[in-house]
């Protein structure tokens, strides 16, 4: 059974194998006086929340930083192959307890804070979160970056420090309103400014080339300059002493302001003019699966890859490798010791700049260099749906990149001649298949630029990857396979980091995990299988059943004190946490409250499974059918919520500004996003994975979940597939249409009226919405939303509607039988050991990066430093 720890006990339990217990506390507290003392120059009598959590944050950096620099040094010392990850979005989340546990030392901390009079998790909460990504994608790169130190990998990443994260989400009267998430305001105690690695970054102007040659080098002249201004951040491997680095770049203007200016009424202007240039890491665009062609978003692109590569370029010529001819840098083997990974095409624009660097500054033969570009490049597609893929106009490239324009185009040239060997007397290909496409207005599509120009291309699940060679790029893939390039194409399954979506999140499960099979589990989730030969044991079923309701009374009294929502933490807690888009289909979600509504209030004395559904997640500003969603959704749970027929026996919550660490509270009932996430994915039950299959390239939210011991319900789409073969197609509620058939009805020709004739449910429930049974002070709200899904519904959800109610009444069944729910539970945990981010990393590691990763070998410590060898 569990014990009555409390958390901060149970967190105590949890350490990284080899730290002696307690070790070091009295250093802890000197550090952390010293620290409140004469960093934050204050007291006890004075000192706040958030003087506390610095004073703690700056202990544990300093714990961090001997390592920081002697991980650096060894490198230079070792000079092994680089990995370079470049991302738009890294969604760190909060630092402090990561870090902690990655560097073995959250017990002493914990036991330092209480001997001070402090509560360490009030101190935690009081961090910000580093909210630079959307969602999935950026999560998933703050996933890579940690399992990549934690192999032991000389990586790292490059992205933006955005000024403003994603926003911060209010909802009011039911709709979602957008705030700035100001998150640095107080400053960032984890980062540290480098403005002696600042680059200058250039945009507009005009190109003079050697007798009108492209492929000579060319000089770009007349251009406007941005200061591209580094801030590192390190990112610690869990119990090896290495510790990476994240380099995020902050523009700033050129120079000064003139004050000679202020006399003659310029100087306002060039105020302006400066903000105007550092307006480029202002602020992350919120990202809903719609490619829009803003001129700040491809400054945005150029300017990361652009500060980034001069950057590779730097460390590779002062590295022992790349200083081997004392007369000049030779790059005819850049490759063997560089890799860069594309996170999706937002940095695709490095595949251009570095040819441009390696012809125009550094004097290489136009096609040496597009080899050496090729041999060193990989990309990783994220999205199979075609309004997201970026197609930047020829125009805008040409005004603000024109060198890049004029590289893009040689790069198209070549490419063109591979189509025509690879498809002989077929001019369609060379249309259908030209980086510049020009139907209509002319845009160069970003994707294929990025296939022609790596040698690795990679989907992000087992379907997705099948789906891109079949379908969405089926054309390169045939061409591939035509000229040799056989092993071109793979696939790469996302993954989770287990620290941080287990063992942090969910202290109570990883220490019964560990006391049953061991702690291997930390750097080889594989090792959960073990607890299979546990899941009929009665004790352990009533200890991880109790564990759970545990975690939901945790989340149930979050969301009281939070939101004022009461809630019965023995309902079953149906979580829904995502990105709000169509394809996710929260809408099909939000019908089959209303169709649950309605079966209670014909029957109220029948038998129901009690169930609370909650959503969580944002909708992009301007994605007005995906506010309407959320709209729906809380308008459904104001009547449902306030009927007293239908009392505690069905509950829906809509969570506030969901975000990671929400999601760790959650994870201990089920997930949603970073702070949200944290906090909700422990006390999941039952975790929607509801997309129309075909749509969702992986998911991620779907394997914390299942990590933390909640049931699936979903379509065999993204990552649920390999989660079902993982079960052996048991233990995990599957529904709907499959890839294959999607596919057939839109040939034949999908009429969502059809459905709404054939299903009465169905019928029921959008002549509801339609009637405007849920928004009374507004009846027709949502009619030109029921009819436009009855005329497009391009993502099917009429379609799956009555087989996701009939999937649902056998999640009802089965959880009325706490035993075989909570064996299934361990079941899902047993088998979520192949979504370890480790897993992943290891995978790119030796399949197209061509590096030998190092689990649990451990770098020589901070003791061991050599003076001047750091990068």
């Amino acid at each position: 059974m569990a014990t009555s720890l409390t958390d901060a006990d149970k967190r105590k339990q949890i350490s990284v194998r080899g730290v002696a217990p307690l070790e070091g506390v009295d250093d802890i507290k000197e550090a952390f006086n010293r620290h409140l003392h004469f960093t934050l120059v204050k007291d006890r009598n004075v000192a706040t929340s958030d003087d506390f959590y610095s004073a703690l944050a700056h202990t544990v950096k300093d714990n961090m930083v001997g390592r920081w620099i002697r991980t650096q040094q060894y490198y230079y010392e070792k000079d092994p192959k680089r990995v370079y990850y470049l991302s738009l979005e890294f969604y760190m989340g909060r630092t402090l307890t990561n870090t902690m546990v990655n560097l073995g030392i959250q017990e002493q901390c914990d036991e330092a804070m209480y001997q001070l009079g402090l509560n360490i998790e009030e101190l935690e909460e009081q961090e910000e979160d580093a909210g630079l990504g959307n969602g999935g994608l950026g999560r998933l790169a703050a996933c890579f970056l940690d399992s990549m130190a934690t192999l032991g990998l000389a990586a790292y990443g490059y992205g933006i420090r955005y000024e403003y994260g994603i926003f911060n989400q209010r909802i009011h009267d039911g709709w979602q309103t957008e705030e700035p998430d100001d998150w640095l305001r107080n400053g960032c105690v984890w980062e540290r400014a480098r403005p002696e690695y600042a680059v200058a970054v250039h945009f507009f102007g005009s190109v003079q080339n050697e007798n009108g040659d492209w492929q000579k080098p060319s000089k770009w002249r007349n251009t406007q300059a941005v200061i591209a201004l580094p801030y590192d951040t390190p990112t610690p491997g869990y119990g090896n002493n290495v510790v990476n680095t994240m380099r995020l770049w902050s523009a700033r203007a050129t120079r000064g302001f003139n004050l000679n200016l202020f006399n003659t009424g310029d100087y306002i202007q060039s105020v302006f003019d400066r903000n105007i240039a550092e307006n480029i890491s202002k602020v992350l665009y919120p990202n809903d699966n719609f490619f829009e062609g803003k001129e700040l978003r491809l400054k945005q692109e150029y300017f990361v890859v652009c500060a980034t590569l001069q950057d590779i370029v730097r460390r590779y010529k002062s590295s022992k490798f790349g200083c081997r001819d004392s007369v000049r840098t030779q790059f005819d083997q850049f490759h063997e010791k560089v890799a860069i990974q594309l996170n999706d095409t937002h940095p695709a624009l490095a595949i251009p700049e570095l040819i441009r660097l390696l012809v125009d500054v550094e004097g290489v033969a136009f096609d040496q260099a597009f080899e050496i570009t090729k041999k060193t490049c990989a990309y990783t597609n994220h999205t199979v749906l075609p309004e997201a893929l970026e197609r930047w106009p020829v125009k805008m490239l040409e005004n603000m990149l024109p060198r890049h324009l004029q590289i893009i185009y040689l790069i198209n040239a070549r490419h063109l001649k591979d189509v025509a060997k690879a498809f002989p007397n077929d001019s369609s290909k060379l249309r259908e298949m030209s980086l510049i496409e020009e139907d209509g207005e002319k845009r160069v599509n970003m994707a294929y630029l990025a296939i022609v120009c790596s040698h690795a291309v990679n989907g992000v699940a087992a379907i997705h990857s099948q789906i891109i060679i079949d379908d969405t790029f089926k054309n390169f893939y045939e061409m591939s396979c035509r000229l040799g390039e056989t092993n071109k194409w793979q696939n790469k399954t996302n993954g989770i980091t287990p620290r941080r979506w287990l063992l942090l999140c969910n202290p109570s499960l990883s220490q019964a995990i560990t006391d049953k099979i061991g702690d291997d589990w930390h750097l080889d989730l594989t090792k959960l299988r073990q607890l299979e030969e546990f899941a009929s044991d009665k004790s352990f079923i009533r200890q991880i059943a109790q564990i759970k309701q545990e975690n939901k009374e945790r989340l149930a009294s979050w969301l009281s004190q939070s939101q004022g929502i009461k809630i019965d933490s023995k309902a079953m807690f149906d979580i829904h946490v995502k990105r709000i888009h169509e394809y996710k289909r929260q809408l099909l979600n939000a019908l089959h409250m209303v169709h649950l509504y309605n079966e209670i209030k014909n029957n109220p004395d029948g038998d129901f499974t009690p169930r609370v559904i909650m959503v969580g997640g944002k909708a992009a500003p301007g994605y007005h059918t995906a506010k309407k969603i959320i709209k729906l959704i809380n308008s459904i749970a104001d009547i449902v919520n306030n009927d007293p027929i239908i009392g505690d026996r069905l509950k829906i919550v809509y969570i506030n500004n969901y975000r990671v660490s929400t999601a760790e509270k959650v994870v201990l009932l089920f997930c949603f996003s970073l702070l949200l996430f944290e906090k909700v994915t422990p006390a999941c039950d039952l975790s929607e994975q509801i997309s129309t299959a075909g749509t969702e390239a992986s998911g991620t939210g779907n394997m914390k979940f299942m990590l933390n011991g909640a049931l699936t319900i979903g379509t065999l789409d993204g990552a649920n597939v390999e989660m079902s073969e993982e079960l052996g197609g048991k233990n995990i509620f599957i529904f709907g249409m499959k890839v294959e058939d999607v596919e057939a009805m839109d040939k034949k020709g999908y009429n969502p009226q059809d459905f709404y004739n054939g299903s009465p449910n169905l019928r029921r429930a959008l002549d509801q919405i339609r009637a405007g049974l849920f928004s009374p002070k507004q009846p027709d709200l949502f009619s030109g939303f029921v009819d436009d899904l009855l005329k497009w519904d391009r993502f099917k959800v009429c379609a799956d509607f009555d087989a996701y109610v009939t999937c649902q009444e056998e999640v009802s069944q089965l959880y009325k039988d706490e035993d075989e729910w909570t064996r299934q539970c361990i079941m899902n945990v047993a088998a979520a050991g192949k979504f370890s981010s480790d897993r992943t990393i290891h995978d790119y590691a030796t399949e197209i990066w061509g590096c030998e990763p190092s689990p649990g070998q451990r770098i020589p410590g901070p003791s061991d430093a050599h003076p001047g060898t750091e990068e």
